[in-house]
């Protein structure tokens, strides 16, 4: 369901907000490093997500990317929903366009009260939500955590 993109941004978002605050950032090389997640399509994301002020950042030899607690306390929906848009979510799975709980496809009755699920989840859990379980050691994102 989610784009790589999705994934790279969500991965990267949620490094942040375990590891960075107003008085500690990262920059794009640092992170990369530290996700695996290619330098320069990195970059491109934490951009797209900046301009969105999905997550903060400040220029400048102190300069980096970081979350604030406004940022935090998004929604992770909010993430998918700047990278992705809410097409590719929110569509049939099998791209037929006409497709609803009226006239649904075949794959219909099966697949979309799990996805509604998953959905309602993604927009009632915050960035904080999942950086909570990083700190606490019940998640991790990379094999070195």
């Amino acid at each position: 369901m989610l784009s790589n993109s999705s994934k790279y941004a969500l991965t990267a978002v949620l490094y942040l907000a375990a590891h960075t605050d107003d008085r500690q950032k990262k920059m794009v090389k640092d992170l990369s490093a530290s996700t695996n997640i290619p330098k320069a399509y990195l970059a491109k994301l934490l951009q797209q997500l900046s301009r969105h002020n999905i997550i903060s950042a400040t220029k400048g030899p102190k300069g980096g990317y970081y979350l604030t607690e406004e940022n935090r306390n998004l929604p992770v929906y909010s993430l998918i929903e700047v990278i992705d848009g809410t097409q590719r979510m929110e569509s049939c799975v099998l791209g037929i366009e006409e497709c609803n709980a009226e006239r649904p496809c075949p794959l219909h009755d099966h697949v979309y009260p799990a996805r509604d699920a998953f959905l309602g989840t993604l927009k009632k859990m915050t960035i904080g939500d999942l950086s909570r379980d990083l700190k606490n050691g019940s998640s991790f994102l990379t094999a070195q955590q």
